[in-house]
């Protein structure tokens, strides 16, 4: 007998939750798809996934499959004592699910289910959800970014009292980063992601989620990233979304806070470790759009002239990640000279992360001043990047892009750096 005959000897589906018993063995759990003839794949209520070949076997329905909702966007409320939190779907692993016929991981799954997926959720606030796009994080661009910004922005002048964005991992930063730009929020704006697929057994969703929501409740008008805090399921921490960056490629607690403590820590309660802006303290506005126009380049040995003038002649805007505190080759200052007095905005950062900028202690520095060069404090290069896509498209006044950029606008530049900062 296949796995399909069996199937539909039982009246059952994938995704339908059942109990299948083989002798004296009896297992509860969602009828997950299999990749092979003779074995149906059970993910259990803890989450672990069990084969289980199918000769013997005998199954029973416990509850159909909820059928995918058609429509963008949904409302449950049910508590009327509790905030009402609108969650955005745009994508990512946090809505992925695996192929198990080719054990590829695809965007594939809407809010309902992950609310339906995550029974923690339910009691805690009153939910809107919508899906803005469902698309992996790789795939998303500038005009996406405004896409969310909107969508958020409608979400809170229609009332939300916070807003929970899931979204990959591997741009979130960015994304998160554009938000602090464009939004001035009197409510917390939390994004959130997952390492690994919800049909995974490892998976970081439920914890990352329900964190995300007690974030979204709280006093904290931030924009913000909540992510596992340690490798198991123990907190999650919220770090500030322009003092954010992906720092391992798979692990659960890959996200840091650069050049700053985290904001908060979420368990069962949440700690809050820094100051923050507080939930009404500010109006909402939006703060105009972006301009896509903008690079990143990183400065290496083997970086020529011609290489960053390619690179310049035709942007609006440029931040170099230079080594140290800030350094390119001095065969390339005459390059950024001729880029900045031809009007182009060129910024430095560091590819180090920690610490800052500082153009004063050697000559090459001095010189990259004289040159024109922005100096970028201790901002991340991606954060400094979608800063200056922002600053461009506000004005193309030289003096005042770079008033913009070395202003601290939403938390990007610290005042001073601790000396031990890195090692947190």
């Amino acid at each position: 007998m296949t796995i399909q005959q069996f199937m539909e000897k039982n009246d059952i589906n994938e995704n339908d939750k059942i109990q299948i018993k083989k002798g004296e063995y009896s297992y509860k759990g969602r009828l997950m798809p299999s990749s092979k003839e003779q074995t149906a794949v059970i993910k259990l209520e803890n989450g672990y996934n069990i084969g289980i070949d199918i000769e013997g076997c005998e199954a029973t329905l416990i509850e159909k499959a909820t059928e995918k909702k058609t429509t963008k966007t949904t409302t449950k409320t049910t508590h009327n004592d509790k905030k009402t939190i609108s969650m955005l779907l745009t994508g990512g692993t946090i809505a992925s699910r695996v192929d198990y016929r080719t054990g590829a991981v695809s965007s594939d799954f809407d809010m309902e289910e992950i609310l339906s997926a995550i029974p923690e959720l339910e009691g805690m606030a009153n939910y809107r959800s919508k899906v803005v796009s469902n698309i992996l994080s790789e795939n998303i661009k500038p005009n996406d970014w405004i896409e969310i910004s909107k969508a958020i922005y409608k979400e809170i002048e229609e009332g939300s009292e916070g807003v929970v964005v899931a979204h990959g991992t591997d741009t979130m930063a960015y994304t998160a980063s554009a938000i602090s730009f464009l939004i001035d929020t009197p409510v917390p704006i939390v994004f959130v992601g997952s390492q690994r697929s919800a049909d995974r057994p490892s998976s970081d969703n439920v914890l990352n989620v329900v964190s995300a929501v007690k974030l979204a409740k709280s006093d904290i008008a931030e924009v913000m990233v909540a992510m596992h805090g340690t490798s198991s399921d123990t907190y999650c921490l919220a770090h500030k979304a322009t003092k954010t960056r992906k720092m391992h490629t798979s692990r659960r607690d890959a996200f840091r806070s650069i050049n700053s403590d985290p904001i908060a820590k979420i368990d069962n309660e949440i700690t809050v470790i820094t100051d923050y802006t507080k939930r009404g303290e500010k109006k909402l506005n939006y703060n105009g759009g972006l301009n896509p126009n903008c690079g990143l380049i990183k400065f290496t040995p083997t970086t020529t002239p011609e290489t960053l003038r390619n690179h310049i002649k035709n942007m609006d805007g440029v931040v170099i990640e230079g080594t140290g505190l800030g350094h390119v080759s001095n065969n390339l200052i005459p390059v950024i000279k001729e880029g900045v007095n031809q009007g182009t905005p060129i910024v430095m950062t560091s590819q180090c992360l920690y610490g800052r900028v500082c153009d004063r202690v050697y000559d090459t520095g001095r010189d990259l001043i004289e040159a024109g060069v922005i100096p970028g404090r201790d901002m991340l290069p991606e954060t400094a990047l979608v800063k200056l896509m922002w600053a461009t498209n506000q004005t193309d006044d030289q003096t005042e892009i770079k008033d913009l950029m070395t202003t601290d606008i939403a938390g990007e530049i610290t005042n001073r750096s601790e000396p031990e900062s890195y090692l947190k």
